[in-house]
């Protein structure tokens, strides 16, 4: 029988900083050659600038594909997990004084299904006037959760029962293709990304993605790897699904004018059907059912729900602001040779 070759992690990024300084090193030696104490003082950095993003990142990463020539004991060893608690405790502080009075659940589910007549958010940019450039820097920008697709939101599985367990499982047996390989969400997006020219490598673009791009996905995994936080991960995740079928639609639109081939748009065509299901499964099969059993987790929905909202917010703010100026929203722009 033979043995299937995995591709090994990604590099290590660039430090951006003190924190994420500190922990590259670590992460370059072995446990026990490393020194007793944990590396960084988060408590001094700002919880949403690159530095403490970058460092919250590479301790999540070590849960997930890891990366080339990390030793995988570091995964849990006590010193990047005493880190990750602290910079996970700064950004929930950051994440809840932003979102300051979070609205009722209700109010929010009722608000998510109105779709806006004349919308100003990222998709609605890139249909009426994106170019392709921009429309490349968008998919690196959101490769870094889409290779991943629905990977945090599993880690949640195991800590619902009944109803509401089985509903999400649902919605993941989508978002992994339904048993199909070559169906699973995250090789959609990557062969999206080969259509447009980019590099589809998983987290190929950790160097070029600013800050905001690394909160969204650490807010999941914050979120998803603990378990007290299961109700705001439910929210997060709904979220997601009940805006996601017009919003995919417009990016279709928007990378077929572009020039995107079959491969280019397939992604967002499919999450315009799939999604358009997950809404109800989302809102009646999983939250219903989860609050009917643990009621108390209604405000934990309702602040993941606002807590995803803000997170995407601040990424189309920094995206739209940089190319309503004529600049890059990377860190580092793209190869135009390449587009």
């Amino acid at each position: 029988m033979g043995v299937t070759a995995v591709r090994p992690g990604p590099r290590l990024p660039r430090a951006r900083g003190p924190l994420s300084r500190d922990l590259l090193a670590l992460l370059t030696g072995s446990p026990e050659s490393a020194a007793a104490d944990e590396p960084g003082r988060p408590e001094a950095a700002d919880a949403w600038g690159e530095d403490h993003q970058l460092a919250l990142y590479l301790c999540y990463e070590l849960h997930y594909r890891s990366f080339a020539g990390v030793d995988a004991r570091w995964e849990w060893d006590a010193r990047v997990l005493a880190l990750r608690g602290r910079l996970e405790r700064s950004f929930l502080a950051a994440l809840r004084a932003a979102a300051g009075t979070v609205a009722p659940l209700e109010d929010q589910l009722r608000e998510l299904l109105v779709e806006p007549v004349d919308g100003d958010g990222l998709s609605y940019f890139l249909l009426r006037r994106g170019e392709r450039w921009q429309a490349r820097e968008y998919l690196a920008l959101r490769s870094l959760y889409h290779l991943k697709e629905a990977d945090p939101q599993s880690w949640v599985v195991p800590r619902l029962h009944g109803a509401a367990q089985a509903a999400l499982v649902a919605v993941q047996f989508d978002e992994y293709g339904a048993g199909r390989p070559e169906r699973t969400h995250s090789r959609l997006f990557a062969e999206m990304m080969a259509d447009l020219g980019l590099d589809d490598g998983y987290g190929h673009y950790l160097d070029h993605a600013p800050a905001p791009a690394l909160a969204v996905v650490n807010l999941m995994s914050l979120f998803a790897l603990h378990r007290m936080h299961r109700g705001a991960l439910v929210g997060q995740f709904a979220g997601v699904e009940i805006t996601s079928s017009p919003g995919s639609a417009r990016l279709a639109d928007a990378l077929e004018r572009l020039g995107a081939g079959p491969a280019g748009t397939r992604f967002y065509r499919e999450h315009v059907e799939a999604d358009a299901v997950h809404e109800q499964l989302m809102r009646h099969g999983v939250i219903d059912a989860l609050l009917a059993d643990e009621p108390e987790l209604r405000d934990d929905v309702a602040f993941g729900l606002a807590a995803g909202a803000l997170v995407d917010d601040r990424l189309a703010g920094h995206a739209l602001s940089c190319w309503r100026e004529g600049r890059s929203a990377l860190l580092r722009p793209l190869d135009a040779a390449a587009a």
